[in-house]
């Protein structure tokens, strides 16, 4: 559907998806609603294609684009995840010519292969190799000082890499964030107006840049501050955690603006 009234982009991991049980079902009633509408709902996660071909299914947005790895891919429409990539091939060759001293301080999740992502994210052996499974980003463990870490980036950065760090886990990629998708995929539809639902920093860009924003509550993560936005109403917070919080705050919005 070209030029709907609006399109939705939202976080997983405690906004839509609950924080202990990992469903989405108490937003059912504003998911059913938004599918009623025709208004596309774009999930945006740090996942892989391979976990979110699957979490697109289980939600009822698999005819809708997904934003992986935190916005350094792109799951289009109706497709399916594949495994590897020209892009993560050159991520791993760029890493292999930093100096070794350095190259070896960085643990990838290339290198832990998907029995040591399993070990070190807890995930069972199934859900640990669909997060292996890397297209665009380089997800890893750094075991060196702050300023090997510093020369490593450098060398890096040489070559066109960038990182980002969220939680245990420094992430490299070529770039790209939530945000900068949010743009590509909205004009796909006539750049509608956008709502953005996330509860972590790395969805504060994606929040801010949307025409409506909403911060979800996550008791068990690290509180986002003050947004812009938030002083003149644009962005605004929810009361109720996860998708609790998520339905309420979607239906509210679309009881506003009529639709």
């Amino acid at each position: 559907m070209r030029n709907p009234p609006l399109i939705v982009f939202t976080d997983l991991d405690g906004t839509l998806l609950d924080h202990e049980t990992y469903s989405p079902e108490p937003a059912r009633p504003a998911l059913d609603r938004l599918s009623e509408a025709g208004i596309p709902l774009i999930l945006a996660s740090s996942k892989t294609a391979a976990e979110l071909a699957l979490l697109r299914d289980r939600i009822g947005c698999s005819d809708c684009p997904a934003i992986v790895e935190n916005g350094a891919g792109l799951l289009d429409s109706g497709s399916e995840a594949e495994a590897g990539s020209p892009d993560h091939a050159r991520l791993i060759a760029a890493l292999g010519a930093t100096p070794s001293d350095i190259r070896g301080l960085f643990e990838g999740f290339s290198d832990l292969g998907p029995d040591g992502v399993a070990r070190v994210t807890g995930l069972p052996p199934t859900e640990a190799h669909l997060a292996a499974s890397r297209q665009f980003s380089e997800p890893g463990l750094w075991h060196g000082t702050p300023e090997e870490l510093e020369r490593f980036l450098e060398a890096l950065g040489a070559q066109g890499v960038t990182a980002r760090r969220g939680g245990r886990f420094l992430t490299l990629s070529f770039g790209g964030t939530k945000a900068d998708r949010m743009d590509e995929i909205a004009a796909r539809y006539g750049n509608p107006p956008r709502l953005a639902l996330g509860d972590a920093p790395n969805d504060r860009e994606m929040i801010e840049a949307a025409e409506y924003g909403v911060i979800v509550a996550n008791p068990h993560g690290t509180a986002l501050p003050a947004l812009d936005g938030e002083a003149d109403g644009r962005v605004r917070r929810t009361a109720a955690p996860g998708p609790e919080g998520w339905n309420t705050a979607v239906l509210d919005l679309l009881d506003t603006l009529g639709i």
